[in-house]
């Protein structure tokens, strides 16, 4: 039996009884409220019971993280201007710095 105090949001994990794997990405203990985000992007609530009567198991973060945004691995390799996560930076970052005028 898991607590609110034992889950952790950004852990992903998979179940024999969910087809797709998932993320925990809020924790509402107030609203017995766990909500999860599918590798495909779909977001679901469950109370801890039911978490409870899952047969869940903490896995590694999926390597390919684009099965949010409906991308296959073609679409991937022919789009050139496509913003990953490791390129974010902040909302300056972008900004040409030699033509800015004070």
């Amino acid at each position: 039996m898991h607590n609110y105090q034992e889950l952790a949001i950004g852990v992903w994990y998979k179940s024999p009884e969910i087809q797709d794997i998932f993320e925990i990405v809020a924790l509402d203990p107030e609203n017995d409220c766990i909500e999860i985000q599918y590798f495909n992007g779909e977001i679901e609530e469950m109370d801890l019971s039911s978490w409870n009567e899952l047969n869940i198991v903490e896995i590694d973060p999926p390597e390919d993280w684009s099965g949010a945004y409906e991308m296959n691995k073609e679409d991937l390799e022919n789009y050139e201007d496509i913003i990953r996560p490791e390129d974010w930076g902040g909302p300056l970052t972008h900004l040409d710095k030699e033509n800015d005028q004070y």
